[in-house]
């Protein structure tokens, strides 16, 4: 079935798989059912990085672990897991010169996501553009902002406009953590949105919706950092995840998607709509 739709989804910190997001592309799926549109219609593609930090972490816990009595053992987990995730992501390697140079994880990291965006164009939308959302949770929102902010400054010439994220109609992040990267910086810019070469006649439909829950210390409102972000990012949401206990931890970070799923589902579904009539996603509900 021909697409109109992509959606290119990238996990956050902790553990993950694979397959993370098969249950956050069923459950929108099913509700896209339920709504009168044909799931089919779009293009999902995850970003799986995990595997790429995960080795070094996970060697360093099983030592540590194994030769000392820790407690709070998966507290500890998850801390490393955010910490180790992002020094790791953009610390130099020994020797390594400081400056314009990125790490070596780092563009494993992004050569991950422009992989991913290679397959999403040319083996799910047989090269032909359509409007992308992009879903990114916790880290995953940094990850992605960083990638975008490159391919805007320094764009790749051989990839085409859409794998240089340039139909880039929604952007989505929810446990964002972005803020906390942005003080070593003298001069904090947000990437361009929507995207300067985005058609015409999606611009209106563009949105960057941040969710975030106010109970998780690892989740951020955007617009705060600076007047850049307050023109930049449509809307901090807060939202209400996890249950009585899960909700009042750190752990809340990790629960499921389910809030920003469904909260999300309704840009995705105007994004779709925006993209078939040409008009205001507000006015194709």
């Amino acid at each position: 079935m021909k697409k109109n739709l992509a959606a290119l989804v990238i996990h956050g910190i902790g553990r993950q798989r694979p397959d993370f997001a098969d249950q956050l592309i069923d459950g929108v799926s099913t509700q896209l059912e339920k709504i009168g549109t044909d799931p089919e219609q779009v293009a999902w593609q995850p970003v799986f990085w995990d595997d790429i930090l995960r080795p070094a972490q996970n060697a360093y816990l099983q030592a540590a672990y194994d030769s000392t009595d820790l407690r709070a053992r998966r507290l500890r987990t998850l801390l490393l897991s955010a910490l180790g995730d992002a020094v790791g992501y953009r610390q130099l390697p020994s020797g390594g010169r400081r400056g314009g140079e990125e790490t070596r994880t780092y563009n494993r990291v992004h050569t991950r996501v422009r992989q991913s965006m290679a397959t999403l164009y040319k083996d799910q939308l047989s090269n032909r553009a359509v409007p992308l959302v992009v879903l990114a949770h916790s880290f995953g929102g940094h990850i992605l902002s960083n990638y975008i902010w490159d391919s805007q400054r320094r764009p790749p010439r051989r990839l085409s406009n859409f794998e240089r994220m340039n139909w880039l109609t929604g952007f989505i992040t929810f446990g964002c953590n972005i803020p906390l990267f942005t003080f070593t910086c003298r001069r904090v810019v947000p990437l361009l949105f929507p995207p300067p070469r985005l058609p015409a006649r999606l611009k209106p439909s563009a949105r960057w919706l941040n969710y975030y829950d106010p109970h998780d210390v690892l989740a951020w409102p955007l617009k705060p950092v600076n007047a850049a972000y307050e023109r930049t990012v449509q809307a901090d949401i807060a939202i209400n995840v996890g249950g009585p206990l899960s909700g009042r931890t750190p752990f809340l970070h990790l629960q499921d998607w389910a809030d920003p799923r469904v909260l999300s589902l309704l840009h995705i579904c105007r994004c779709r709509r925006a993209a078939l009539c040409g008009a205001r996603w507000w006015a194709c509900v």
